[in-house]
């Protein structure tokens, strides 16, 4: 079957947050994955689907379902880790990482895998047919619409992206295998929630709108029209956008392990966590691992207030205490002011307004919002106000 083609995850028009949030989990999958909320037609599926485009190819075992990695014997499956045990030079193919998504009509035995309990009793031996979990090891696993998903499910996947293991128990009998994958869950907040103990699951959390600004509108028709007339050409023409964001992603991950965490810095995770009311202890947790992704990508070795401030953005607007008169604005608001008193003791100014506009599409990477160092305007982010710098430094600018 013919793949339709993929838009370009680098020609995508604003929403930076959104795909900040995803190269942050892309850098260190450890953060927990990604919940997605904004009303149709803002770009989520785009960007998901656009992602795998832009990240690092990956080496795996040719004939493992689980794209076991020949180079970590501990997180292989049981047949690659036997192979390997017993001497077997395994035989390794370069993918592209992959993206599975799940179907909302998929069964529990279609997701988690099927063992076959009868030949198991009959035989001794084990015969386990992989589900989408296993075809996502090691790659990205999204679920459109997470909101409508059955809730055992959608425990069934949390559970698995935080262990990073797949467990299927049939009448006594059970078969593990490595589900390390990320979970991107998008959804549309006017067909329901999800409900809060799955929302605390996931690492980071966003709500998207559509861009207010006409130019910005503007260059989102002229591009999709240009990507629909010729995908092929449209993306040879952004492939080395992608490839400086691949490269970028790459060097992060290198540079994870040797980022430095001060003491004080962990503190005001705690301090942010305790301030927003959230509750258990996920939330510095994933505060910490973001802000250091947030130093990775911006090539820098030590965690500052500024990251820090970063990655509570999008870790604790689903987990603060909430009343049901919260606006997702309101909600913001209120977080920017919890930094602010954290940091500098004072209340954030007023960010940009959303009516304010700019004369050309050109004009709009030179706005800026005089605010403190600890915040950022919220349609200015931090990650690609850095990324759109370099990328002026080494490629020409394209629309």
């Amino acid at each position: 079957m013919m793949k339709p083609p993929i838009y370009p995850f680098s020609a995508i028009v604003g929403q930076e947050k959104m795909r900040s949030a995803l190269l942050l989990n892309a850098v260190d999958a450890s953060i927990g994955g990604v919940l997605i909320s904004g009303q149709k037609g803002t770009g989520k599926s785009t960007a998901v689907r656009g992602l795998p485009g832009i990240l690092p190819q990956i080496v795996a075992v040719r004939d493992c379902p689980f794209n076991c990695d020949p180079a970590a014997v501990d997180q292989m499956c049981a047949a690659c880790r036997a192979r390997t045990s017993a001497g077997e030079s395994l035989a390794t193919v370069m993918r592209s990482m992959p993206l599975v998504e799940l179907p909302l009509s998929a069964t529990e035995d279609r997701v988690v895998g099927t063992l076959h309990v009868e030949h198991a009793l009959k035989t001794g031996g084990r015969v386990f047919d992989p589900g989408i979990m296993a075809s996502a090891n090691r790659g990205i696993l999204y679920v459109d619409e997470v909101n409508l998903l059955d809730d055992h499910l959608v425990d069934v996947l949390l559970d698995a992206a935080a262990s990073g293991v797949n467990i299927v128990e049939r009448e006594g009998i059970s078969h593990i295998h490595p589900a390390r994958f990320l979970l991107v869950g998008t959804m549309n907040p006017e067909e329901g929630d999800l409900r809060p103990q799955f929302l605390d699951r996931f690492g980071l959390s966003l709500s998207v709108q559509g861009e207010a600004a006409g130019v910005l509108r503007s260059a989102i028709v002229r591009r999709r029209l240009s990507f629909d007339a010729n995908p092929s050409e449209f993306a040879a023409r952004w492939r080395a956008f992608d490839d400086l964001l691949s490269e970028q992603v790459l060097q992060a991950r290198t540079r994870l392990k040797d980022v430095e965490i001060p003491d004080a810095m962990l503190d005001l995770a705690v301090a942010l966590t305790v301030a927003a009311q959230a509750q258990g202890h996920r939330s510095e947790i994933a505060i910490i691992k973001t802000a250091r992704a947030v130093a990775a990508l911006l090539e820098t070795n030590r965690v500052e207030q500024a990251h820090v401030a970063e990655a509570a953005r999008l870790v604790l607007p689903h987990r603060m205490a909430q009343t049901g008169l919260d606006s997702v604005e309101g909600l913001a608001r209120r977080l920017d002011d919890l930094i602010g008193t954290a940091i500098h003791g004072e209340t954030a100014p007023k960010a940009m307004d959303s009516g304010d506009t700019v004369e050309s599409e050109d004009d709009w990477d030179e706005i800026t919002t005089e605010v403190p160092g600890a915040w950022a305007a919220s349609n200015v982010d931090m990650v690609f106000s850095y990324l759109e710098e370099k990328k002026k430094l080494f490629l020409t600018p394209m629309h």
